[in-house]
């Protein structure tokens, strides 16, 4: 311990933040850019949840298509996703020590729970590309979105994910501009953060010195 106590520092030190990361990430004049990546990223999310919970396509080259029966509206709830999950229940994921937690989390609990988690999925889904287009509450909808990506890849889907996994780590550092043009340009002063507390309030104006008698 006295070791320790040697090494940290006596006071706290913090490093800069390096000023192409604040043009990239905190800067206004980013938030066209942040509005193209998150309404790209939005809309995969959002037509993978619509189909989920229709079973119809509303992508704009197979609008209207019926790709897939529901995993919502069916007699057979969570059949789908324990098909998906199995996937990832293979000798190889089990005895690998970075996957076998997985594993133990997909036969323990996705499985025994499937239900819940389509319409924890589905829904999911269809949240996060809504936040994402709409600009509401950007940096959590990425952050979830990139949870489930995280998950997706785990269970052996590559597909769009490692893509649109990228994109949303981006849109989470980005988090203080990339809803700007949205519904964050409102709501972030309005609820501030946990660290400093709501942005709306009006600064409290100091009293001005009461002069001393002689």
């Amino acid at each position: 311990m006295s070791i320790l106590r040697n090494v940290q520092p006596r006071a706290a030190t913090q490093v800069a933040e390096p000023p192409i990361a604040r043009f990239l990430f905190a800067d206004t004049r980013m938030a066209w850019f942040w509005l193209i990546v998150r309404l790209y990223v939005g809309w995969q999310w959002l037509v993978a949840g619509i189909h989920k919970l229709t079973g119809y396509s509303i992508d704009f080259s197979t609008f209207g298509q019926h790709s897939g029966n529901s995993w919502i509206f069916t007699n057979h709830l969570g059949a789908t996703l324990t098909g998906f999950l199995q996937g990832a229940v293979t000798p190889a994921n089990m005895a690998n020590p970075a996957t076998g937690w997985y594993v133990w989390f997909v036969q323990h609990v996705a499985l025994p729970w499937a239900g819940f988690f389509t319409y924890l999925v589905t829904f999911g889904e269809i949240l996060v590309g809504l936040g994402l287009i709409f600009g509401v509450l950007t940096g959590i909808a990425a952050f979830f979105g990139l949870f489930m990506n995280l998950n997706f890849m785990m269970a052996g889907a590559i597909s769009i994910n490692p893509i649109i996994g990228g994109l949303a780590l981006f849109l989470v550092l980005a988090w203080r501009v990339a809803g700007y043009y949205g519904g964050d340009r409102y709501l972030l002063p309005l609820l501030g953060t946990p660290w400093t507390g709501t942005l709306a309030r009006p600064e409290k104006v100091a009293a001005p010195p009461v002069p001393a008698l002689r």
